[in-house]
């Protein structure tokens, strides 16, 4: 019964087309859209879809256009669009270049405009690599192993530059968690989505970024890389930085502590400095006096011993008898005790002055080295320097010129006392030097007091036992005198070794003062530059929030300037799906083309 009147109704249809195809025809055709009135709309939003290859090249683009209509009419739209096709109805749209018109009604409206010769603000480089070699995603299909997919973002010079600039990236992968394990994303986001995981990597406007994605793979198939392209129109809050305006205050007050105590250690290190020139000056004095006492110690040792000879030979003759004594030539010994009596008295002059001034250089090298602070700084205290953000080469100068002026007083500290011995030594010298002046100006007087007697055989008799006693005590003098001149030898070489060491701490204290005086002019600008570090750091996070802060953005259309009243503006970017091949294929037997009778009765089988 069913059947039967399936048929019936089938044929009372079949009975009817005619009269359907007749009424079809005979309808008048639909109003030509030139004849409507201008239309309007409200705003339009324009989605760009597009297809990328594998490794990032792009192949198809084209754009949805969605107006929403105020008022029904015809309505301009302009695009260098190779072809367009409406979306919403039958109704056709004209192109003429650029200029596209098509009638809307009340509503939304949708067409599509293909580009073939407009490029991406973006540029796209995907490689893959599975067990450390490169590989096309073609020959990836169907493998397994050890797989490294880089993505990497760049600016298309060829792009427009006003989207790369205040659009956010998003880009995401989705892998099967049957096929794909132990996935790592440095750069990235993990979420789970259903069975699959989910990998996201987001990149900043006016950024280029790379990113990799690792994972073991088997049996590799991997669906498209999805790429959504934003306005960061995002608002961004300022923080409230008052806290750390109140952390950061104690490190300007550190910086401009380390500015006063750099000051001091410049005051102190030039008065080193000066003390020390001073002690070299002085130095250089004693050394020129010792040199020439050493280069005279020669002639006075010669002299000496020619006074011995003629005190034997004079002792010698007066045991003789005064027939054979020539007395011109005690005369001559009387002039020679003086001559050298004065000769070491301007010695002993010289080493006098010479240990005044000594003494007054050593004082002021004293209160030089006193006046560097004893105050330690701890390596904490010098890595909390560092980690401050005051310029390294500033800190580093700091630190060398404290660890020079600790060098410097402990250098001194462990000399001084070759220092001290010094004075005492200089003075012994010159009393020395008087004694012996003093005995050879007794000699001498001896010597006349004797040669004026009246009675000559009493006196040669006086005299005789006083030459023998002279001579005798003349021995001893000589000896003294010529180990004295051998100590002055030996005091000359190796002074002159202690005074080239105080001319490399006279140029070091330079050196220190120098760069003392470089350090406080560093520290100077370091305190001037951290003194108002709260309100800087305020203006740079203000700043920083301004670069990614693109909510003042006005967006534009993406195919045509002249195009107004665009609200939103999309990308939405694939990339091709890596699959297998099918392993079953096709037949290729052709079908027999059915008819319109033959597929209409198809409808009711």
């Amino acid at each position: 019964m069913k059947l039967k009147r399936t048929t019936a109704t089938f044929t009372a249809f079949l009975l009817a087309m005619p009269t359907i195809l007749v009424s079809a025809e005979s309808e008048e055709p639909a109003e030509d859209s030139s004849a409507q009135g201008p239309g309007a709309f409200d705003k339009k939003d324009e989605v760009i879809y597009a297809n990328l290859d594998s490794s990032g090249a792009q192949q198809d683009l084209y754009v949805v256009n969605n107006f929403t209509v105020s008022e029904e009419g015809t309505i301009t739209d302009y695009g260098s669009y190779s072809s367009v096709q409406n979306l919403t109805d039958l109704t056709a749209i004209e192109q003429e270049d650029d200029r596209i018109e098509f009638t809307a009604q009340e509503d939304e409206f949708y067409y599509q405009g293909n580009l073939d010769n407009q490029a991406l603000p973006w540029e796209f480089d995907i490689t893959y690599e599975l067990n450390g070699e490169e590989m096309t995603a073609e020959e990836l299909a169907g493998e397994e192993g050890e797989l490294q997919i880089q993505i990497d973002t760049a600016k298309n010079e060829e792009g427009q530059e006003v989207f790369f600039n205040n659009y956010l990236l998003q880009i995401t992968m989705t892998f099967d968690s049957e096929r794909y394990k132990n996935i790592q994303a440095p750069d990235g986001t993990i979420a789970n989505a259903g069975k699959d995981r989910q990998v996201t990597f987001t990149v900043l406007p006016e950024s280029e970024e790379s990113f990799t994605v690792n994972a073991d793979v088997t049996d590799l198939e991997m669906d498209s890389i999805q790429i959504a392209a934003v306005p960061s129109n995002m608002a961004i809050e300022a923080p409230d930085t008052e806290n750390l305006k109140e952390e950061v205050m104690p490190l300007a007050d550190a910086t401009s502590e380390v500015n006063r105590g750099v000051g001091e250690l410049r005051d102190g290190v030039a008065e080193l400095n000066d003390g020390v020139g001073s002690l070299y000056n002085g130095s250089a004095q004693y050394l020129d006096g010792i040199n020439q006492l050493q280069a005279n110690s020669g002639s006075l040792v010669e002299g000496s011993d020619s006074i011995k000879g003629a005190l034997q030979q004079l002792s010698q003759a007066v045991g003789a008898g005064s027939g054979n004594m020539n007395l011109s030539q005690f005369t001559e010994l009387t002039g020679g005790l003086r001559q050298i009596a004065g000769g070491l008295g301007e010695v002993q002059g010289g080493l006098t002055e010479l240990s005044g001034q000594y003494s007054q250089a050593y004082g002021a090298l004293d209160q030089a080295v006193a006046a560097i602070p004893d105050a330690s700084v701890s390596e904490a205290d010098i890595q909390a320097l560092y980690e401050s953000g005051a310029d390294p080469a500033t800190v580093d100068q700091l630190v060398q010129s404290y660890q020079a002026s600790l060098t410097v007083k402990e250098t001194y500290n462990a000399v001084s006392q070759a220092f001290d011995a010094i004075s005492p030594a200089l003075e012994t010298s010159a009393g020395a030097l008087t004694d012996l002046q003093s005995t050879l100006n007794t000699m001498a007087d001896q010597l006349e007091t004797s040669l004026s007697a009246t009675n000559m055989d009493e006196s040669l008799q006086q005299l005789q036992e006083g030459l023998q006693t002279l001579s005798a005590n003349y021995d001893q003098f000589h000896s003294g005198l010529v180990s004295y001149t051998g100590g002055v030898g030996e005091l000359a070489n190796s002074y002159g070794e202690l005074h080239n060491g105080l001319a490399g701490v006279n140029e070091g204290t330079g050196e220190l003062e120098n760069g003392a005086a470089q350090l406080n002019d560093g520290t100077a600008e370091l305190a001037d530059a951290t003194s108002d570090l709260p309100d800087q750091i305020e203006v740079e996070i203000n700043e920083l929030i301004g670069e990614f802060d693109k909510s003042d953005f006005e967006p534009v259309s993406f195919v045509s300037e002249q195009n107004e009243n665009v609200e939103t503006v999309q990308f939405v970017i694939k990339t091709a799906a890596i699959q297998k091949p099918d392993e079953e294929q096709t037949e290729d037997a052709v079908q027999e083309e059915k008819s319109f009778w033959d597929r209409l009765v198809d409808l009711f089988r």
